[in-house]
């Protein structure tokens, strides 16, 4: 599943962006388009289920586009922010907040769906991945990565394969429905899920 946010104060523009992306020649079948009006709405839905892919206008009331990026930032570092506006003199605000491109108004159809391709090529290529909610925010690891999974009384431990480890804060449950055989992993016992591929003998 391919989640697309948009986010845009003007209705004319949010619907014409809409629009475009429900166009859009590669679009996959398996892709959800939600639209939002102001950038504190999109991120409590992101929040809550990371997008993939956001488009994000930059002069908006209450809190502007590069203020909403950077709350996005700090729960995600991954997920592909392109900016939307008027002007070019906001180029050097979406550097700073690490945005994936920027593109002005009104849109270009081919720009836009270039745009597009380039985000979904790159996400393709990371496609084996399951986001993480921690503390500190939405973490996107690879399956590969993953060691295995251990639930220790209502905590769930990720050991990934760097050493290193991640404390989500969502019940096991929850990814005993997203990791399943066919992605390599298999739950050995109530509290654990292994990672058939990081094991070199069981007895």
């Amino acid at each position: 599943m391919i989640r697309l946010a948009i986010c845009d104060d003007m209705p004319e523009f949010l619907a014409q962006t809409k629009s475009l992306a429900e166009q859009w020649p590669r679009k996959p079948d398996h892709m959800s388009i939600s639209v939002f009006s102001d950038g504190d709405a999109l991120v409590d839905a992101h929040s809550a289920e990371p997008f993939d892919i956001i488009f994000l206008d930059v002069v908006m009331p209450l809190i502007n586009g590069i203020d909403t990026a950077t709350e996005i930032r700090k729960l995600d570092k991954s997920v592909k922010i392109i900016f939307l506006t008027f002007s070019k003199e906001f180029a050097y605000d979406a550097y700073s907040v690490k945005a994936d491109n920027y593109l002005l108004k009104p849109i270009d159809r081919e720009k836009f769906y270039a745009c597009l391709d380039e985000c979904y090529s790159e996400i393709l290529d990371n496609e084996k991945c399951i986001a993480v909610k921690s503390p500190s925010g939405i973490h996107r690891v690879k399956l590969c990565e993953i060691e295995h999974i251990e639930a220790q009384g209502k905590q769930v431990l990720f050991s990934l394969t760097d050493g290193s480890i991640i404390e989500a804060i969502e019940p096991f449950y929850v990814y005993e429905n997203k990791l399943f055989l066919n992605d390599g992993f298999f739950k050995c016992h109530r509290s654990y899920i292994v990672n058939l591929n990081e094991i070199d003998s069981y007895s």
